[in-house]
């Protein structure tokens, strides 16, 4: 019995991991072919719409200044612009800073969040903003992004050419990759993810998911949705589920790019990404037995729930049964098909994550190539706990009916 679980939980693995090899070569060439694209829609000329970016800030005085200046620097006709930054009860300098840059800049505007709208988490705060947003796109920073010039000229136009499109999600880039250990780590995690999860799954099905930060979406949608739910942890994952329900697209288009930071300590870590798993489960049972009207939304729904259940599950099981192994002895006949799956789940995991880093200039280094077997080993590990955890703190909040609390991730100051 022990040798079929074993088997049946490196089938899983195995296969999950086999798919998002998959994924990763459509990644791959969506790369080759984007540039392509990119030329042909900035050579022929397009109308662009008005834009309000909305940048939600909660105690962000460490950050808000520099996302403020990159917002002035952007490339873009201000006359079509207007950068709404929501000050969303903080206690610190965050308000101050923002209401000194509105008074210089005739587009940039402060929203101080008042009672009962305060205090909601970042999809309260974007709600607030929303309401004074008076552009045809309403385009989202995190409050410690700070994109490239061009960046919401590539999201705009990304807009403009594609009316398929309810919304155009770019890529962000770590700026603190370098800082230690962690973020060397999560550095890899998020351009694997953008090229395989993102860029595989928009070449194969037209599909992406609306990330939290660099991303336009026409105002229009936003307000037949009623903007974003509230009680959702991870908002951008609901918001594109909605999105796909009413018949539009999310489109990948990396030419935007924006660069943020990431946790620089384990327990920062631990916070931000419990919140996101939570987040991700929350929409899995929101949506898992409601009517959905797309069917690779549908999809994409099963593929979240497998990731999180039956991959989760499978990890649990196949680690279970080998620390069982070790005090007891349930006379595995672990043969080389077993072995086989092992090493080819290790190899595919290496490779999918080498060829997201050849994409990107500079990244496929001897360094990051030990990374991302060190991470194999102890980075993804953690995951499993992380997601084992963020399972138990959901089904308490649903039996006991705990209201959600928001975790706003912590900044850290960058030497410049």
């Amino acid at each position: 019995m022990a040798d079929v679980l074993l088997y049946t939980s490196l089938f899983i693995i195995w296969l999950m991991l086999f798919y998002h090899m998959f994924l990763m070569h459509g990644g791959y060439l969506y790369s080759l072919k984007h540039k392509k694209l990119e030329k042909e829609w900035t050579d022929e000329p397009v109308e662009l719409p008005t834009v309000s970016i909305l940048i939600p800030a909660h105690n962000e005085d460490v950050v808000i200044e520099q996302t403020i200046q990159s917002m002035i620097a952007l490339r873009y006709d201000k006359t079509k612009l207007e950068v709404i930054v929501i000050n969303d009860n903080s206690s610190d300098n965050t308000g101050h800073i923002a209401d000194l840059y509105a008074a210089k800049h005739p587009f940039v505007k402060v929203v101080h969040t008042k009672p009962p709208n305060i205090g909601k988490g970042k999809s309260g705060a974007l709600n607030q903003g929303l309401k004074h947003a008076t552009g045809e796109v309403v385009v989202v920073y995190d409050a410690d992004n700070t994109p490239e010039p061009d960046a919401v000229y590539y999201l705009a136009l990304g807009i403009a050419k594609d009316k398929k499109a309810g919304a155009v999600v770019g890529k962000f880039r770590v700026t603190n990759a370098k800082q230690n250990l962690l973020t060397r780590l999560i550095n890899v995690e998020t351009l694997t993810f953008q090229w395989l999860a993102q860029a595989g799954r928009w070449y194969w099905f037209k599909m992406t998911t609306i990330p939290g930060t660099n991303f336009a979406i026409r105002r229009s949608i936003l307000q037949q949705l009623g903007g974003w739910d509230e009680k959702a942890l991870s908002e951008d994952t609901e918001l594109s589920f909605r999105v796909y329900n009413l018949g539009y697209y999310i489109r990948f288009f990396p030419s935007a790019v924006t660069w943020e930071q990431e946790p620089e300590t384990l327990k920062v870590w631990w916070k931000q990404r419990t919140r996101w798993a939570r987040g991700n489960e929350y929409v899995i049972f929101k949506y898992l037995f409601s009517p959905m009207k797309n069917r690779t939304v549908t999809f994409d729904l099963f593929y979240f729930l497998f990731t999180y259940i039956l991959f989760f599950s499978g990890i649990i099981l196949s680690h279970g049964i080998f620390v069982s192994n070790l005090i007891f002895d349930l006379e595995l006949s672990i043969g080389p098909i077993s072995i086989a799956l092992l090493i080819t789940g290790f190899l595919l995991f290496v490779t999918e994550a080498l060829i997201a880093l050849s994409m990107e200039k500079g990244q496929l280094t001897f360094k990051n190539t030990l990374v991302v077997v060190f991470m194999y080993f102890t980075y993804s590990q953690l995951w499993v706990a992380l997601v084992a955890y963020a399972t138990v703190l959901e089904i308490r909040r649903v039996v006991f009916k705990q209201e959600v609390k928001w975790y706003k991730t912590q900044r850290f100051k960058q030497n410049t």
